[in-house]
């Protein structure tokens, strides 16, 4: 008789595989780590579980995949709304930053990973200030993270100047390797922020480590027309001339992009990180994704921080990202629900490189599951569970989430984490933020 540790059936089953397999009624079978089956419910009939999850007749699917966030900036929630980029970032978010320390972060990141757990995220990419902090976050909630400490030329809050930048990252890269939900990440801020030379030792540490490179890049017209003017080249551009270019490489926000950029990104097979609603309310513009999707990029969607979102709400993200570029194309076509749903799923998990463990639910992969409860008046009646998962379907409607084989919600009830404590270490922290004497 077939056993293991945990069956999930009795839903719509969405594997989210290279050939888009369903079952109407499905289930997944769980053993450690991994998924070990996955087919009809009545394939199951004689299997022995230790655990059985009963879906109720919603979805089983893939965890969702935040491909671009900064955790810890959950404590800066509405902190400084209505801004433009630049004026955000210098006057509210820097000064906000200097007074960060291990312990603010740490709890920023517990608060995050509640939030993105709760929602359906099983699975995110960070890059932040105490990163340490972060990962070890991440691991106390059980979550899949791929994450990088923030490079930038100036001094920074946690480890001072450039040089102890690097050091902080190899020791972040020893740390954690062969973790089984944390990756590191190589993550210089952006060309605006980062020298030349900082760039190519970025891309050198990550290329030697096998690990991905993430950076922000071509976030604004402003970004680019002032790389232009130094350099004679778009931010793109720039990566391409210093060979920073490569399959390894996020980049994230790809807003301004010139013809040329979306065919370097094609040609060295970087992949892009989406966050229409963070470029939405900071007015920095749409970026050109059918025209990447159409020229083969692969794109990730991600929320960007709570700061500039206010919500790490994958769910809503999706929403967005299909209706705005709609919109603005006037084409009612153009970024399909299926296509939408693979920027959070398979291709949010290869866009951090993550595509052959997670991402869908396949024999052998790691077994990052979540439940939707569809027996609800917005969800009913339901011809197409991927439709009404990209148009319908709001985070608070995940039931369970399993990451890495272990049950870390499940009936809506968080396993790993305390609410009430976190949430109440989060108002000492904005107290603090609040009395504070920033130059705002």
């Amino acid at each position: 008789m077939n056993s293991c540790d945990i069956l999930v059936l009795n839903g719509t089953l969405l594997t989210m595989d290279s050939r888009g397999t369903q079952f109407k009624n499905g289930a997944v079978a769980i053993e450690g780590e991994k998924i070990v089956a996955l087919g009809p419910a009545d394939d199951f009939s004689s299997w022995n579980a230790s655990r059985i999850i009963d879906a109720r007749r919603g979805i089983i699917m893939p965890g969702l995949v935040n491909a671009h966030t900064h955790a810890a900036m959950t404590c800066f929630r509405g902190l400084a709304d209505d801004l433009p980029l630049m004026t955000w970032l210098n006057d509210y978010i820097f000064p906000a930053e200097a007074k960060l320390d291990y312990e603010k972060v740490y709890c920023g990141a517990l608060l995050a990973c509640a939030e993105m757990i709760i929602s359906g995220t099983t699975c995110f990419c960070d890059m932040y200030l105490f990163e340490d902090a972060v990962a070890s976050a991440a691991k106390h909630a059980g979550m899949r993270a791929v994450v990088g400490e923030v490079l930038y030329d100036f001094p920074s809050p946690n480890y001072g100047p450039i040089e102890s930048g690097f050091a902080y990252t190899e020791m972040l890269i020893e740390k954690w390797k062969n973790d089984s939900l944390i990756t590191i990440a190589v993550e210089p801020h952006s060309p605006y922020l980062c020298s030349p030379d900082l760039l190519k030792t970025a891309f050198s540490l990550a290329e030697k480590n096998n690990i991905p490179l993430v950076i922000h890049v071509s976030e604004t017209e402003s970004e680019v027309q002032k790389s232009i003017e130094k350099h004679g080249l778009t931010p793109i551009g720039l990566l391409a001339d210093l060979d920073v270019l490569s399959p390894n490489l996020l980049a994230c926000h790809c807003v301004a992009l010139t013809d040329e950029d979306i065919s370097l990104l094609q040609r060295f097979d970087v992949k892009v990180s989406h966050n229409p609603e963070s470029n939405m309310k900071l007015a920095s513009g749409i970026a050109p994704i059918p025209k990447l999707l159409k020229e083969g990029v692969c794109v990730g969607l991600g929320t960007d921080g709570c700061a500039s979102n206010n919500n790490l709400d994958i769910f809503l993200e999706m929403d967005t990202a299909a209706k705005l570029h709609k919109v603005n194309t006037f084409d009612p076509t153009v970024m399909d629900a299926n296509t939408v749903l693979k920027m959070c799923t398979i291709d949010g998990a290869r866009s951090l490189g993550l595509n052959d463990i997670t991402g869908s639910l396949e024999p052998g992969k790691r077994a990052d599951v979540i439940i939707i409860d569809t027996h609800k008046p917005h969800l009913t009646p339901m011809y197409n569970p991927i439709s009404h998962l990209v148009y319908a379907v709001k985070g608070s409607d995940v039931t369970t989430s399993i990451i890495n084989g272990k049950i870390v919600m499940e009936d809506g009830r968080l396993l790993t984490l305390s609410i009430e404590k976190i949430i109440e270490d989060i108002k000492i922290i904005a107290d603090e933020i609040k009395g504070a004497k920033l130059e705002f």
